[in-house]
This record gives C-alpha cells, sequence and structure tokens, in this order.
C-alpha cells in the first residue's frame, strides 16, 4: 500500500462526522444504511451527508448500492484492515517486540459472538 492511500483514508476519518459516519456503518454491517437514514441518525443536513458520504468513497471506506429509491451505504472494513496492517507492519520495521502490545490490545476487542448451538 503506498502512503497516499494511507494519507487519504485516514484524512477522511480525521472529521469527527466522517469518523461518526464510519462508525454508525460499523455497527450497521452487513445490511448497511441508507443516504438519509445515516443523515437523520447524525443529524446532517442530506447535502452536508452526501459531501461527506463522496470523501469517505474516495477514501474507500465506505461503498454503495442502489436499491430500488434508495443508495445504501455500507463500511468497507478490507479498507480498514488494509490501512491498520500496512501501519503495523510499515511502522514496527519487522520488530515483533514493538507491535506485540498493539496487537495483544486489539485481540480482545471483538470476541467472537456465541451460537445458538453453544
Amino acid at each position: 500500500m503506498e502512503s497516499e492511500n494511507v494519507i487519504l483514508t485516514l484524512a477522511a476519518l480525521a472529521q469527527s462526522t466522517r469518523l461518526d459516519v464510519f462508525r454508525l456503518l460499523v455497527k450497521h454491517e452487513p445490511e448497511g444504511l441508507p443516504a438519509g437514514d445515516i443523515a437523520r441518525e447524525l443529524a446532517v443536513p442530506h447535502n452536508t451527508m452526501s459531501s461527506h458520504l463522496g470523501i469517505l468513497s474516495r477514501a474507500r471506506l465506505v461503498r454503495s448500492e442502489r436499491r430500488s429509491r434508495s443508495i445504501i451505504y455500507r463500511a468497507e472494513l478490507d479498507r480498514l484492515r488494509e490501512v491498520v496492517t500496512f501501519l503495523l507492519r510499515d511502522c514496527c520495521g519487522g520488530h515483533l517486540d514493538v507491535c506485540a502490545p498493539l496487537v495483544d490490545a486489539l485481540t480482545p476487542c471483538c470476541p467472537p459472538k456465541e451460537t445458538a448451538d453453544g
């Protein structure tokens, strides 16, 4: 991954409304949310939300698909994973001792959901 792509991604998230949009979409994975619902949920005017969604789309942090008359937005978790992985590999420079505490801190954040079977 090139540095310019990482900068574009991080810059898109470095604004409070866009970060809120991304966090909201992550919570609504995998079904996503219509653009109007995102704007209402975050109390942002539709035209302003459209600009924010455009910036997140150009940074490849969200994707959209048309369903009937709505445009549904979903978080691009693979893009976030690419950026975080790049930062870990690039910044740690192959020194496991540098990255191990960060990896350890990330591991328990999202325990697997229990299934009805067990």
